[in-house]
């Protein structure tokens, strides 16, 4: 007699898989194969197809039940294993020589991996050697060559960003000037309004502030006293302004703002009776985030009254992880979503409270456009700095992806488009290529990439 458990496996061997029948159909023909005493799987392995064939009356769908039943009790350890040689040769032809991984990594790991080859010193070899590339590729390893300097408390990871910045920015207006391109460009349009910028090669580029990312002894108290000097005649403006414009009572709120002693407030925003506003605060530990939370509703009347105080932080936690947490209050997927804001820009120390008063219309999806729009607004405001920078890293921030992505509400989603380090390390290690003569065909791809190699080294040293 057959078995509850082998009526099961009969139905669903017969109703799954390529050759599915409905249920019906699969208990008519199960009710048949018992008649046959066909009971499980294994006997319908074990016997001969035309038995199947006799029981249900049908050839081909007793071949297909035959051979279904006989794949299924397959021993898996008998099967083949792939050899070993062939499975790391195709892990090996899968990963690019230039990819970069993109799981979490320190700082030290990222940098590491975006390794330029080093300038050469040989003079004589320098001077005999011609390139021939495009502009653009020449002027990114210009920059970033020119930015190890300029701003020597940028790690190269920040270098290769904002260079790109600069690069793209030049390549449109070259674009708008020739006729390819037509249109205002998205700094025009107001795009990145509110970011801070820097200069770079006589051109502003907006950018992002990386807080807490520092490599080796790049950051903090251990930064050295060059870098400390280069950096203080570095300037950074939130709306094109110069330093000489600030007063006094501005670089003051404006640096109480960066180093977390005061809030920074975005502008409130309104949509069907319901109004949202942001505010950050820069923190050292979760202790700094819970009791500032409380100190802020409980010193704001208007605070404790609103229908939802949403909030997120993010920290350095003492044994290198970043400690992280989010709260809803009442608002689901809230916290969430304001914590993947902040991991989106890669902002470590901060504190983000969104508060929304709810006005008895449902918004739907648009509640998480505003949340995003106050959200970024806050910290636009934390992170505008007037007159001199630390040693912050940045990223460069990539306008036009901004507009392209946010083109059809306007506002900024969960995360802000930045030039990403390792496209431009790219760019440049595959642009300075030796010349196409006959011997290069001969060449393999290694000896390629080693010829790139030393032909970037040869341009940085000159």
């Amino acid at each position: 007699m057959a078995s509850q458990e082998d009526l099961r496996d009969l139905l669903r061997l017969m109703t799954t898989g390529r050759n599915k029948v409905p249920m019906m159909a699969a208990m008519g023909r199960v009710k048949s194969l018992q008649a046959a005493n066909i009971r499980s799987i294994a006997d319908i392995a074990k016997s001969d197809p035309a038995q199947v064939t006799e029981a249900i009356g049908d050839d081909k769908a007793a071949k297909q039940l035959h051979t279904a039943a006989k794949n299924s009790i397959k021993d898996p350890s008998k099967k083949r294993a792939a050899p070993e040689g062939l499975l790391s040769t195709q892990a090996k032809r899968n990963k690019s020589a230039y990819e970069l991984d993109h799981e979490p990594q320190t700082p030290e790991e990222l940098e590491a991996k975006l390794e330029l080859p080093a300038p050469s010193s040989d003079e004589e070899e320098i001077s005999k050697t011609t390139i021939v590339t495009n502009r653009a590729p020449l002027v990114l390893a210009f920059a970033v060559a020119l930015l190890k300097f300029t701003k020597p408390e940028q790690p190269l990871s920040s270098r290769l960003s904002l260079a790109q910045a600069v690069v793209s920015a030049n390549s449109r207006s070259k674009a708008v000037s020739i006729g390819i391109t037509k249109g205002t460009s998205a700094e025009d349009d107001g795009w990145g309004q509110g970011q801070p910028k820097v200069r770079v090669m006589g051109r502003e580029v907006h950018v992002l502030k990386r807080d807490g990312y520092y490599v080796g002894d790049s950051g903090g108290s251990n930064a050295n006293e060059e870098s400390s000097a280069a950096n203080k005649g570095t300037e950074i403006s939130g709306s094109g302004e110069g330093p000489d414009s600030t007063n006094a009572a501005t670089d003051e709120r404006d640096n109480a703002t960066m180093d977390g002693s005061r809030w920074a407030v975005s502008q409130s925003v309104t949509l069907k009776k319901s109004t949202f506003s942001a505010r950050a605060i820069g923190i050292k530990s979760p202790s700094d985030a819970r009791s500032l939370k409380q100190e802020l509703i409980l010193g704001n009347p208007e605070l404790r009254d609103a229908s939802h105080n949403i909030t997120a932080w993010r920290v350095q936690g003492d044994q290198g992880g970043i400690i992280e947490e989010c709260h809803d209050d009442g608002e689901s997927g809230g916290g969430r979503h304001i914590l993947a804001i902040l991991q989106s820009m890669d902002l470590v120390g901060i504190l983000v409270v969104v508060t929304r008063w709810y006005g008895g219309v449902m918004l739907g999806t648009d509640r998480w456009k505003l949340m995003s729009q106050v959200c970024h607004d806050a910290l636009s405001q934390r992170l505008r700095v007037a007159g001199t920078i630390g040693n912050e890293a940045l990223w460069g921030l990539d306008l036009e992806a901004m507009r392209s992505t946010n083109s059809s509400g306007g506002s900024i989603g969960a995360g802000l488009p930045i030039h990403q380090p390792d496209g431009a390390r790219s760019y440049i290690m595959k642009a300075f290529a030796p010349s196409g003569d006959a011997s290069t065909k001969k060449k393999t791809g290694v000896a390629l990439e080693r010829e790139k190699e030393r032909n970037l080294g040869l341009l940085f040293g000159a």
